[in-house]
């Protein structure tokens, strides 16, 4: 059962450039009883030592996430719950249970983040952001700033994820809301005019209030749709895992299969600095010949390359996995090799692997890749994908570090927050 409250929280001045997001007396803060059981969590496949358990359900459309340094958890929705877009989670019992929840802000989005006494929030079309008390609470939910505003939103691929670094820069994903970029008779236009504005990473200083796009750095291009995206504190830059295209074999089969198009062209892990140039939608990467492979609408044959002219990943993985967070991790929880290491939760399935829906990790050292891939985290989905029956329980689609080092991954089929810790086992004397 849940019982609502009036919840309102007042202390700010109205200025000039501040939005009214919401009325202060229509927040409202919920007491919800523990009705989440572990019986998902205890199903998730996970390395050993680690172990997973239920913090949250029942959210709605969860999309990322971030905590505060007292674990509260502030939850970003695409679609809005009882006309808000943005949760706030709290365990005020310290049972392991988020028992209270406040509802704030009137817009959908993706984004989420929190930094120094400030968070971070996206619509499909901006970025705004609130003050934090010391406890990092949201001052006055009603209303917030308007750091950015004016980004291109058409419905497709419209999520703005955001990250920040440390010098008061704050990079903002836009995706392309067109697969590819053709003209009438579907011939890829040199100089696609779409870059102009989607398919790349947009620079704005967090100090700056009502930017448009003539206030940012276009600071990297050719990256079809970011879900995905995290500042890399050890090695100073912004990593990315764009989407894939696909369409392959439905609009070129006589130069792909079928089977081909299940397993082209790879997902890809980008380091970016500023001018960098992934070639969509030129070129995409075949992981099978190591190479960018020119897309067939610019004349490309599938074995086609372009060598030197854009961007290489420093890791790929099979095709439509869809990865739509990515994370860092920079705790002291989770055993040595996973140190300064790139958590990447995918959403999507790959046909060619049978495998979907789960949480990978890529171990780095010295500031690149250091080995293969692996699984982390799997069985969201709580079927068998070589062989499914069933319904899907489970979608992870973001994820975030708690000040102790755990994890904690958002699914959004039935809006459950999953927390990863980890526990050595005890030596036997």
């Amino acid at each position: 059962m849940i019982k609502i409250v009036t919840y309102c929280k007042k202390g700010w001045a109205l200025l000039p450039s501040i939005l009214l997001i919401a009325s202060c007396h229509n927040a409202n803060q919920e007491t919800t009883s523990s009705t989440a059981t572990d019986s998902a969590a205890k199903a998730l496949t996970l390395p050993q030592g680690f172990s997973a358990s239920v913090v949250a359900d029942s959210l709605g459309s969860v999309r990322h996430l971030a905590l505060n340094k007292n674990g509260d958890i502030y939850v970003k929705l695409s679609a809005l719950k009882e006309g808000k877009g943005v949760l706030f989670l709290s365990d005020t019992d310290q049972d392991g249970k988020m028992d209270k929840s406040m509802g704030f802000a009137n817009y959908p989005g993706t984004g989420i983040r929190i930094q120094g006494n400030t968070m971070y929030s996206s619509s499909n079309s901006s970025v705004y952001k609130y003050k934090l008390n010391a406890q990092g609470q949201v001052i006055d939910t009603g209303k917030a700033e308007i750091l950015v505003q004016g980004l291109v939103d058409k419905g497709r691929d419209n999520a703005k994820s955001i990250a920040l670094d440390g010098n008061n820069n704050l990079y903002v994903a836009v995706g392309s809301y067109d697969e590819t970029c053709t003209d009438a008779a579907g011939h890829g236009v040199t100089n696609c005019p779409l870059l102009d504005s989607v398919g790349g990473i947009w620079q704005f200083s967090t100090n700056k209030l009502n930017q448009s796009y003539s206030d940012a750095v276009h600071y990297a291009r050719g990256l079809k749709n970011v879900v995905g995206l995290d500042w890399n504190d050890a090695t100073k830059s912004l990593f990315v895992t764009p989407h894939g295209r696909g369409g392959l074999n439905s609009k070129f089969p006589k130069i792909y299969t079928k089977e081909q198009d299940k397993s082209l062209p790879a997902e890809t892990l980008y380091e970016l600095g500023k001018g960098a140039d992934a070639g969509w939608p030129y070129v995409y990467y075949d992981p099978f010949q190591h190479k960018k492979i020119v897309s067939p609408e610019y004349g490309g044959d599938g074995k086609k390359s372009v060598d030197n002219k854009y961007l290489n990943p420093v890791a790929d993985f099979p095709a439509h996995l869809a990865p739509n967070d990515l994370l860092f991790y920079t705790g002291n929880m989770f055993p040595e090799k996973y140190k300064n290491g790139a958590f990447i939760v995918f959403h999507g399935q790959s046909q060619s692997l049978k495998k979907g829906y789960f949480v990978a990790f890529v171990p780095f050292k010295n500031g690149k890749p250091s080995g293969a891939w692996e699984v982390f985290a799997d069985n969201f989905m709580g079927v068998d994908r070589s062989n499914p029956k069933g319904s899907y329980q489970h979608r992870p689609m973001g994820i975030a570090q708690g000040a102790d080092g755990a994890l904690y991954i958002a699914d959004d089929l039935k809006g459950t927050i999953f927390k990863i810790t980890y526990q050595a086992a005890k030596k036997q004397s």
